[in-house]
């Protein structure tokens, strides 16, 4: 091979670096965004322009989302009370499947951008007598409720998903990690790649 065509390879995958990253980035947003857009842009339904044809306006799924959540914020701080939160959860007792999607998925929105967020304590754990470690975070420091006194729950999650699993083991085994939380989140999603720098 020659040393033009070496070259030519050589900033060709250079590139491929720089590019593949930022386009599926750019794609995964856009495509999560238009898909709520679509789903929720009622744009379609509700107005005609001049020739009667459906008028489709983009963004407008977006921006009902948008308002529907403000919505749902100003009226949980301000206009729902124990009374209306205590009837919310015994209707939602009578559907147990709905219960669990809706607990589940609303604990894990919790422990990103809730006031308690549970993903903010990275820490090492040392799974074996070979010294294998694995980092994780803890999410649980007590778990007496469990019959666990002086033991910890873990999660761990996987690199390249974002499901991950969830250990108990006794809090002198897990030694927290002096680092950003975050960094060490992308260093283990990534698989090891990033999140150092």
């Amino acid at each position: 091979m020659t040393k033009v065509a070496r070259a030519l390879l050589n900033y060709f995958f250079k590139g491929l670096i720089v590019v593949v990253p930022i386009g599926a980035a750019a794609f995964l947003i856009f495509w999560a965004v238009s898909s709520v857009d679509r789903a929720l842009n009622l744009s379609d339904v509700l107005w005609n322009d001049s020739k009667g044809r459906p008028m489709h306006i983009p963004g407008l799924g977006i921006l009902n989302v948008l308002i529907v959540i403000m919505i749902a914020g100003v009226m949980v701080t301000n206009v729902v009370t124990d009374p209306i939160k205590r009837w919310f959860k015994k209707w939602l007792n009578k559907l147990p499947f709905f219960n669990f999607l809706y607990s589940s998925i609303k604990d894990l929105t919790e422990a990103f951008v809730g006031d308690e967020k549970k993903f903010n304590e990275a820490v090492i754990v040392e799974v074996n007598e070979f010294g294998l470690k694995k980092i994780g975070f803890l999410v649980q420091k007590d778990l007496t409720k469990l019959g666990l006194p002086g033991e910890v729950a873990v999660y761990f999650p996987y690199s390249y998903s974002f499901a991950g699993q969830v250990i108990i083991i006794a809090a002198d085994k897990v030694k927290p990690i002096d680092r950003n939380a975050a960094d060490m989140m992308k260093f283990v999603i990534s698989g090891g790649v990033s999140g150092l720098d």
